[in-house]
């Protein structure tokens, strides 16, 4: 594995490059300020764009987001897409870019390679953990779970991977619409949002979405003992939501619970300024 390759200097506090996994695949990393590092992992299909909203926090802290693999301006790859690999390439990242006291967020799929992270590591390197709008066990028939594949629904994956696959392009603006609180996205943000799930070929969607239906952290979750942020919103959209975002914070022990009340499934780009607030807040407690 190679160290932090820097290939866009920005300014003295932002730099952008790749980092070659342990697998020898390039993953794109863009690194914003100084201060306690907050690593930031998107969702399915989506990227590191998502998170541009967060960079005003770069002021005090240093911003990593990344572009998982097979996403955004990351290698496309045959191997490795599934979340054990993803949390193992989480490690690549922070082991290469020398950080340390790191404040993990994950969002939706992000958050389950988050609990990979710590199922696998442990709090190597982390001093919290963050998880947003996430399904800890997508096919779980337990009441809290709002996902549309709930109760091992296969024919709904099959259904909508094969969609994805027939037209992406249509899924895709379908798609980032109902991430939205109203389920009709602002023109400009569908424009670019949907441009960055293109980004991810039908193929690599597909494997690494199969394989994030098929996990289940539930039994996982009280073993974590990072200080632990949960944040959802609240949408009849397709968003998690208050029941499953209980669940999640019940389950591990202490945890901060965030009902963002005015979001969908994007809490931390439609309330941009109150989930900023609140996960500073949440970093400065750490210890």
């Amino acid at each position: 594995m190679n160290d932090f390759q820097a290939v866009e200097t920005k300014n003295d506090n932002h730099v952008g490059g790749w980092v070659t996994t342990s697998d020898s695949t390039r993953l794109w990393i863009d690194v914003q300020g100084r201060g306690r590092p907050i690593l930031f992992v998107h969702g399915w299909t989506m990227s590191s764009e998502f998170w541009r909203r967060q960079i005003p926090l770069a002021a005090t802290h240093q911003i990593i987001t990344m572009d998982l693999r097979g996403h955004g301006r990351s290698q496309s790859v045959m191997r490795g897409l599934s979340l054990p690999r993803n949390a193992r390439d989480i490690h690549d990242i922070i082991r290469a870019l020398g950080l340390d006291n790191v404040t993990l967020i994950g969002w939706s799929m992000g958050g389950a390679i988050a609990m990979d992270y710590w199922k696998q590591f442990g709090n190597e390197r982390l001093a919290g953990i963050g998880f947003i709008e996430t399904a800890p066990a997508p096919m779980s028939s337990e009441a809290w779970n709002t996902h549309r594949c709930r109760a091992h629904n296969i024919d709904a994956m099959n259904d909508d991977m094969d969609f994805l696959e027939n037209n992406q392009q249509i899924y895709g603006a379908q798609f980032v619409h109902t991430m939205f609180l109203s389920g009709e996205a602002p023109p400009h943000a569908h424009q670019w949002m949907l441009s960055e799930h293109l980004k991810t070929s039908p193929h690599t969607a597909r494997t690494v979405f199969e394989d994030y239906m098929s996990r289940d952290y539930t039994h996982m979750l009280p073993t974590i003992t990072l200080p632990t942020l949960v944040m959802y919103g609240r949408s009849k959209n397709m968003c998690y939501g208050p029941s499953t975002g209980r669940f999640v914070a019940g389950s591990i022990p202490g945890s901060q619970l965030v009902i963002l009340e005015r979001s969908g499934h994007l809490p931390f780009y439609e309330e941009a300024d109150l989930f900023n607030h609140e996960l500073t807040n949440f970093i400065t407690q750490l210890a």
